[in-house]
């Protein structure tokens, strides 16, 4: 099994070196195929993210939310190296974190955490059958939805990787702070985790 870092590379550069056009036509797909489950419709509160690094654009999955009414959610960097989502309305302001990556410019006491929301769209750079994600290697995601791995029964928030159908490997050797999916969507088909 190649080294953590290695997969990550290897597959960054891959979906990068994608063309605009080829991304737009994935995009479009993930979104078809993921709004047609009953895992979207059947929740009211969804978080997103924002696209970086030649990830899958969910813009698409982001309007037709809002069209059926659903509480669309961005994450915005927290204390601790965690993660908390403000809701966010079309022509919201946003202002650029640490990283470059857009979120919205509210006020602490606006932040909801993990728990509040049905249904999390997360960002990978790879996965497994298992629902092993590897992710840019910061452990945002992972340090916020910490709490998944102490339950049982209760899988609230649903946890989606949102992936390029060639970011799936054979075998992801999981880190003791990984934080497993519930399944992934890509532009070819769901890969289902658990029930």
């Amino acid at each position: 099994m190649p080294p953590r870092s290695e997969i990550r590379s290897r597959l960054r550069q891959q979906r990068r070196a994608l063309s605009p056009a080829a991304r737009a036509t994935c995009a479009k797909q993930v979104a078809r195929r993921f709004t047609a489950s009953p895992l979207f419709r059947a929740a009211r509160r969804i978080a997103f993210y924002w696209p970086s690094d030649g990830e899958i654009d969910i813009t698409p999955i982001l309007q037709r939310a809002r069209a059926y009414g659903k509480t669309c959610y961005l994450p915005v960097l927290w204390r601790r190296n965690q993660l908390r989502f403000a809701a966010c309305r079309a022509g919201d302001v946003l202002t650029f974190n640490r990283f470059g990556i857009p979120e919205p410019a509210l006020p602490a006491r606006k932040l909801v955490g993990a728990l509040a929301l049905d249904l999390i769209l997360v960002p990978l750079v790879a996965f497994d059958a298992q629902g092993n994600r590897l992710g840019m290697g910061a452990g945002f995601y992972d340090r916020t939805l910490a709490m998944r791995a102490r339950r049982t029964h209760w899988r609230r928030p649903r946890l989606i990787g949102v992936a390029y159908d060639f970011q799936k490997v054979a075998k992801l050797a999981p880190a003791p702070w990984d934080v497993p999916l519930d399944g992934v969507v890509t532009q070819l088909q769901w890969h289902i985790i658990t029930p």
